[in-house]
């Protein structure tokens, strides 16, 4: 299976293990499957790092550091993604969001969240 972890689901996997179901750990813990986050995720990182309105025990540097040791693919913004964006409804306004969900979609892949706004949209979701 193929899976795109939130931005908070990343932050949490890496920073925070414990705050994730087990059976999700265990489904981004298998090397069955495909893990994606969409660097939308890292630049929304580093924005809220810097505005210090997130805190992690990693630096930004280890976090990034992290994800390229791991076996998580970094999808880039893709103008297909951008275009699906112009029609998703607006249950969700936070403008990452909407990225991952248009991504999820275009690439056909269950987004892994706690975000119950991204669970009104018509995209296979996990949490």
């Amino acid at each position: 299976m193929s899976y795109l972890l939130d931005t908070h689901v990343l932050i949490w996997y890496l920073d925070d293990y414990l705050r994730i179901p087990t059976r999700i750990t265990s489904l981004i813990d298998s090397t069955e499957n495909q893990k994606y986050i969409c660097s939308i995720s890292l630049w929304e990182i580093a924005i809220k790092t810097n505005i210090g309105k997130l805190k992690m025990s990693l630096s930004f540097d280890e976090l990034l550091t992290e994800v390229k040791n791991s076996d998580i693919t970094v999808l880039q913004v893709e103008e297909k993604y951008l275009k699906g964006i112009l029609t998703l409804p607006f249950f969700h306004k936070d403008p990452f969001d909407r990225l991952l969900i248009a991504t999820a979609i275009a690439e056909n892949i269950t987004i892994i969240t706690a975000d119950e706004n991204i669970q009104k949209y018509d995209v296979p979701w996990l949490w």
